[in-house]
């Protein structure tokens, strides 16, 4: 693999903590036959669209989740209201403040030890390490996708099928990007870290549209088939083109189940012709139709929705930006396997590919990934006095073993299960932390493995589900013999920008209704302050 690289550039400020701030699309025969006819009268425009106009940079800090919260105003309804994929039924369920918010009070730091003991008070003179972002599951969705499953959508499990704002969600992680780089400002951030399920159904689109929104770019149009414009003008509805300022600082990639599975569950092999052609039967969105109705039947094809292989998805990353953590030694291993150095500190994250090319959703780490990559690099870091946070898209207890009972495929060969990865790590006295993704909720566990090391597991819940947050992560040298991790969650902020704040009503719309879930998780693992004994 790669020589461990290095991220963060800033000096980190001694003393200063997260605690302390506690148009209706046409045909395409139609256009082309009146380029043909302009053709034809030697008088086409060949003038690019004019470039959207970026919105103004946040003004301040975003406030953190310790000094207020989001609360919708509406109880979650039981039994469920009306069915948000109707359009006639969510517009009702808006006017009548299913969608609102207020502010509510903050939520203090929570503090934990792996042994349940008080924490040790603070050394004379703690030192912050580094702080950076952790941004999981934005499953950005190309909704007018024929592959999409949205009839299937209900209260419980299957409340990720459809949600109301799916639409709305490229402008929704720009609005995230936004806020990040306004924190950044005032209280700067070293990286940003994926969490995995960073598209919905492992497309080329929208695989495009993340990276172009984290990267920057001049025009990102989240729309496919027909050119809709679902309300006539610019910038004012979810189709439109619009300006992407990208994040400030570096961010790396880390793969889920979504990003190599069509819906997070099925081989691309399998389903490679569903998503490029023209039927519809799992249930997708027109919005050359009011509300864009859940249909299904013949749709408008586009070769920009062709599923992505593994190795076609690290190529396309790696030829984004700076390649955010892929370049030619990870395409040749063919899984995002890699690590990095947190510059000017004894941190070194371990990026961790945990989807499982065999489909289903849980996690599947195998002993061959163990021999080539993982033992080596808790090897290397170990030799290197470098203190580990693993990352990946599932947590240790979500480990399967790569069989999946929808498509009959057995067990996959040298798959470890969760009491053998956990005894891996914990023979491993520098490793910190394992950050995930994949439940859509805030969660907090010590992991202590029978004879190993303890340490700590932090699941953040999805930008695309409530609460819709991100995690504000610091690490810090405590003085006293012990690291201190904090994570905090960040809500989004909508300022200037509409179609955004329409995303939030919808979003928050899909919990209050009954259809969708609360990501919340417990009140003690939303703002954290964990304790674990410094390495040597």
């Amino acid at each position: 693999m790669s020589q461990t690289r290095a991220v963060g550039t800033r000096t980190p400020e001694p003393g200063r903590s997260l605690g302390a701030r506690a148009r209706r699309g046409r045909p395409a025969a139609v256009f082309f036959l009146a380029l043909a006819a302009c053709a034809a009268e030697d008088a086409v425009d060949l003038a690019p669209p004019p470039a959207p106009t970026p919105l103004p940079a946040l003004a301040g800090a975003p406030p953190l989740t310790t000094e207020r919260t989001l609360v919708p105003r509406a109880a979650v309804a039981d039994p469920p209201a009306r069915n948000p994929a109707v359009p006639a039924e969510i517009e009702q369920m808006l006017a009548e403040g299913y969608g609102e918010v207020e502010i509510g009070p903050g939520l203090p730091l929570a503090p934990a030890t792996l042994d349940g003991a008080p924490p040790p008070p603070r050394g004379p003179e703690p030192k912050l390490l580094t702080r950076f972002v952790h941004l999981a599951d934005t499953q950005l969705a190309d909704d007018e996708s024929p592959a999409r499953l949205a009839i299937f959508d209900g209260p419980g499990p299957f409340a990720s099928a459809f949600r109301p704002q799916e639409g709305h969600e490229c402008r929704i992680l720009n609005a995230a990007v936004r806020t990040i780089n306004a924190f950044h400002r005032s209280t700067p951030i070293d990286f940003v870290v994926l969490g995995g399920d960073n598209a919905d159904s492992a497309q080329t689109n929208e695989i495009a549209w993340f990276t172009a929104i984290l990267d920057g770019a001049e025009r990102v149009e989240c729309d496919s088939g027909d050119d809709d414009d679902p309300v006539e003008g610019p910038d004012n509805d979810p189709k439109d083109p619009f300006f992407a300022e990208g994040l400030l600082m570096p961010w790396r990639w880390v793969t889920g189940n979504h990003d190599v599975l069509h819906q997070g569950n099925f081989p691309v092999e399998t389903r490679a012709e569903l998503a490029t052609g023209s039927l519809s039967d799992g249930g997708t969105r027109d919005w050359s139709r009011p509300g864009g109705p859940v249909v299904t039947g013949e749709v408008v094809p586009d070769p920009r929705r062709a599923l992505l292989s593994r190795p076609a998805l690290l190529d396309q990353l790696a030829a984004a930006g700076d390649g955010h953590g892929i370049g030619p030694d990870e395409q040749a291993y063919g899984k995002a396997y890699y690590e990095f150095d947190v510059k000017d500190t004894p941190l070194r994250v371990i990026v961790l590919d945990t989807a499982a090319e065999t489909g289903g959703s849980n996690g599947v780490i195998l002993a061959d990934d163990v021999e080539r990559f993982i033992r080596p690099a808790l090897d290397r870091a170990q030799r290197d006095r470098r203190w580990v946070v693993l990352t990946s898209h599932h947590a240790s207890r979500l480990l399967g073993d790569g069989s999946f009972e929808a498509t009959g495929t057995p067990a996959v060969p040298g798959a470890l299960g969760v009491e053998a990865w956990q005894a891996l790590v914990g023979g491993y006295d520098n490793v910190l932390l394992h950050l995930a993704g994949h439940t859509h909720v805030h969660r907090v566990t010590p992991v202590t493995p029978s004879g190993g090391h303890a340490y700590w597991e932090l699941e953040t819940s999805a930008l695309s589900d409530y609460p819709h947050q991100v995690r504000v992560i610091e690490i810090w040298d405590e003085d006293n013999g012990f690291v201190g991790i904090r994570g905090i969650a960040l809500d989004y902020a909508v300022d200037d920008d509409p179609v955004a704040a329409e995303g939030r009503r919808r979003a928050v719309v899909d919990v209050t209704s009954g259809f969708g879930n609360d990501g919340s998780g417990e009140p003690s693992w939303r703002n954290v302050e964990l304790s674990i004994e410094r390495p040597d």
